[in-house]
């Protein structure tokens, strides 16, 4: 079995690369390559555990004969211009989201054309889907039928990409699945450019002994996925099969991956309660309308009962996110918390 994974170098790409290769399978068969595609170098390489890896590097619509010079029998589409940098500049999300994942799409359709396997396509989406907007608000509990209403350029173009996965799903040229990811929480490293990077940010830059930034109010209740509940919510709607029934994937609809509901006040709470006031206080509030406006359109409450049929469950709580974060991160932490 061949297997891709776009946007490797990132912060999921890189968790998800190292637990295919420790794995060395999928769905029950042996992995026999293990393809890492990115426009950049990984800061490390994956652990092999025996397994294949061949690293592409370059922009990946350059690149689509190497990745396809061998039949990809799953492919996990993680490569993504993410929220703020397709605000800013919507050339850039409409080719590094739409035309990338059409482009994709139209390799795979070629290879099912001649006569090679249908590909089993993993699309990152996104809960930038959904936005509250008067004229349409949203419910109580987000579910996969609410209608997708965005409210951001990078929420049209995932949402873009999802019906033209669903239709080449529908077609046979693919199977397709999709993940709506929540916010990812705690992410280690660097910030990025997402609108939410600061929810991470908030945790993270004051236990390196850090100032960091709030842009919103502290009330603002957001939907946020620990990354190992992220990691596992991935790899199972990859693996699941279709059909009915507990564990499988049902119908065409994306799966939205389980979420905590919490607020900023909480998170800082937790943070002080767990670091002490001193790494708290290192965070101060200024608000920033645009970063406000995007983030505060997706919807912080969801009803998770097709995730739920797959096995999957959000978070138990933000201490638990802290602390596997602590966990998982300890040279990221300045001093050990209280």
């Amino acid at each position: 079995m061949r297997i891709v994974v776009t946007g490797a170098s990132g912060f999921l790409g890189r968790l998800l690369a190292d637990a295919l290769t420790r794995a060395g399978a999928f769905g029950g068969a042996p992995i026999s390559r293990l393809v890492l595609v990115d426009r950049v170098a990984s800061p490390g390489d994956p652990h092999r555990a025996g397994t294949p890896v061949q690293v592409v590097h370059g922009e990946l619509p350059e690149h689509l004969d190497a990745v396809f010079a061998e039949p990809v029998d799953v492919l996990f589409h993680l490569a993504a211009a993410v929220s703020a940098e397709c605000e800013a500049d919507f050339d850039l999300g409409m080719r590094a989201n739409v035309d990338v994942t059409r482009a994709l799409l139209e390799a795979a359709r070629a290879q099912s054309a001649s006569g090679g396997p249908v590909m089993r396509l993993l699309f990152a989406g996104s809960v930038a889907v959904y936005g509250s907007h008067p004229a349409l608000p949203l419910p109580a509990a987000v579910s996969e039928t609410t209608v997708a209403a965005p409210r951001s350029s990078y929420g049209t173009q995932k949402l873009m990409c999802e019906q033209l996965i669903a239709d080449c799903t529908r077609r046979g040229f693919v199977d397709g699945r999709v993940a709506r990811l929540m916010t990812v929480a705690v992410r280690p490293g660097k910030p990025n450019a997402a609108a939410s990077g600061f929810l991470s940010g908030i945790v993270r830059e004051p236990l390196a002994g850090l100032p960091a930034v709030c842009p919103v109010d502290p009330a603002l209740e957001v939907a946020l996925s620990s990354p190992r509940r992220t990691l596992e919510g991935i790899l199972r709607v990859a693996e699941a099969e279709r059909g009915t029934g507990p564990g499988r994937l049902e119908g065409p609809l994306p799966v939205n991956l389980p979420g905590l509901t919490v607020s900023v006040a909480d998170m800082l709470a937790t943070l002080r309660q767990v670091a002490g006031d001193t790494v708290a206080d290192r965070v101060t509030l200024a608000p920033d309308p645009a970063v406000e406006a995007i983030v505060g359109s997706w919807p912080a409450a969801f009803d998770h009962r097709r995730a739920t049929a797959l096995g999957l469950t959000p978070d138990p709580s933000f201490r638990s996110v802290l602390l596997d974060y602590l966990t998982d991160h300890p040279d990221a932490v300045a001093a050990p918390p209280r």
